[in-house]
């Protein structure tokens, strides 16, 4: 390893704007080989899989910083824990495949913080060909799309949504049920998968008509 790389990766507490520079830049590096990685291995495309190698790559600078701010204060390291526990992630995580990547790129991210590069050089080969050997089987089908329904808190059985959705989709799953609104109504998620000829806009259509529906939203 080079000495102007590796003297940006020792333990000083005092790192200078040069070494500061230098990991913010490693990390921004390794964030875009985390995201390609998922690219290549997550087997599908879309908004939400580019916005989700676009959070890597954010995810991995971030915690290199605030790694970086840590150090080896155990004080400074509760202080941000406090701080950052009054956030709140309610975004739907569909596939454990994504869990694991954001994993992947916060563990990548606190090695470059901490000053640890042999981690990251190490483990991301070794993780990228694990995603390789295990990566989604492609196949012909259509691909799944979000299904958002909020409906009144009277709406326990969601069997008329299934019934208006059956016309126009080959299968489904509901992937989570929680409430919105302060707890005012229901919002249930559905991964569906239409069939080639189903109308999107018919579709919603047939699902907003359903007695107790508030809104109703498809995402691809």
């Amino acid at each position: 390893m080079p000495e102007w790389l590796s003297n940006s990766f020792t333990s000083d507490i005092n790192l200078s704007l040069q070494a500061l520079i230098m990991r913010d830049l490693v990390a921004l590096t390794l964030g875009m080989v985390v995201a390609a990685i998922y690219r290549l291995t997550c087997g599908r495309d879309g908004r939400q899989a580019r916005s989700l190698m676009a959070t890597l790559v954010l995810l991995t600078v971030l915690i290199a910083m605030i790694s970086s701010v840590i150090g080896d204060n155990v004080a400074r390291a509760f202080s941000l824990v406090g701080a950052l526990s009054i956030v709140r992630f309610r975004t739907v995580v569909e596939d454990t495949r994504d869990t694991a990547f954001v994993i992947f790129a916060v563990g990548v991210g606190m090695a470059i913080g901490s000053g640890y590069l042999r981690i990251p050089l190490v483990c991301i080969p070794v993780a990228g060909l694990a995603a390789w050997l295990y990566r989604p089987v492609v196949d012909d089908r259509p691909s799944e799309d979000t299904l958002i329904v909020r409906t009144g808190l009277a709406v326990e059985d969601d069997a008329p949504l299934l019934a208006a959705l059956a016309p126009f989709a080959d299968s489904h799953r509901l992937t989570n049920v929680s409430t919105a609104r302060q707890g005012a109504s229901i919002e249930r998620v559905y991964a569906v998968r239409l069939r080639p000829d189903a109308d999107r806009a018919r579709l919603v259509g047939a699902m907003n008509v359903v007695e107790g529906v508030q809104t109703v939203e498809l995402r691809n």
